[in-house]
């Protein structure tokens, strides 16, 4: 069933867990993550992010995605990740996304703000929830930049999210888009003494890599919300390159089958380091 994301957020907030947001490029890959929430009874979000836009168009993914979540079998948000732009988040809540982020972290402090604050009270007419973005978080989202990881200061998150009045923030913590080129460290003093003085729940991009002791403890510490997008991208892809090498793809639905189960396989694994299996 379609939720709006505060909800699912809420919950987890309350069983001490947090929800896994899949970034998907297709119907193959909303799909997979489907079928493991559904296996799982777990609560999911899928998200699409707007540099990720000219390979997989918001008119066309987007009613997708919507009619996916609303026949699911367990609570899914609709989240629009990494807003750059009012018109692509408009067009987002009119397609009837639950969840937009404006992604304003590499703007000074106070334009964060000013811009975030817009797009909540956009987000107000559809009762939408808003993810804001505060600090740099490393890398980006289509590997096209090596962004310069820069924490958040927890005094900052705190009039952040006074000032904006978001659902959701997104903290950097030594968390970095894309794949790591070496194990990250995270700064759980950063995390603790945000998690302490933010109300909201916390977000932790960059997912891809991280160990999962590592997420555990980010559940446990204020993080309810956890992006996983490159590792579906790679997921999906060695599973059609594992099917190729076996010659097991025989035709078309031999490889979104392919498709389909890379998906699942990553969604299920990481629904479970989570906590957030039988949480629907």
């Amino acid at each position: 069933m379609l939720v709006n994301m505060r909800d699912l957020l809420a919950a987890a907030k309350d069983g001490n867990y947090a929800v896994g947001s899949f970034s998907v490029a297709n119907m193959e890959m909303v799909l997979g993550v489907l079928k493991a929430a559904a296996e799982l009874k777990a609560p999911v979000i899928l998200q699409i992010a707007e540099v990720r836009l000219k390979q997989s168009p918001l008119e066309l993914i987007g009613p997708l995605m919507v009619a996916a979540a609303e026949n699911a079998e367990t609570p899914v948000a609709v989240h629009f990740d990494h807003g750059k732009t009012l018109e692509k988040i408009s067009l987002a809540l009119d397609l009837g996304f639950t969840s937009v982020m404006f992604d304003g972290s590499h703007l000074p402090l106070e334009e964060n703000i000013a811009q975030t604050k817009k797009t909540v009270m956009l987000a107000a007419d559809y009762d939408a929830a808003v993810e804001g973005e505060i600090g740099c978080v490393g890398g980006s989202e289509d590997g096209s930049e090596d962004i310069a990881i820069n924490c958040t200061r927890p005094r900052d998150a705190v009039r952040f999210a006074q000032e904006t009045g978001v659902d959701a923030l997104a903290i950097a913590i030594g968390n970095a888009h894309g794949n790591y080129k070496s194990t990250p460290k995270l700064r759980f003093d950063i995390l603790e003494s945000c998690a302490e003085s933010v109300e909201v729940p916390l977000v932790l991009h960059g997912g891809t890599g991280i160990r999962p002791e590592d997420f555990v403890r980010c559940s446990k510490t204020g993080i309810k919300k956890i992006n996983i997008a490159t590792a579906t991208f790679d997921a999906v892809e060695k599973s059609v390159r594992t099917c190729y090498n076996r010659n097991a793809v025989q035709g078309y639905y031999d490889l979104q089958s392919a498709e389909v189960e890379g998906a699942y396989e990553n969604a299920k694994r990481h629904i479970l380091i989570f906590g957030s299996d039988n949480k629907a």
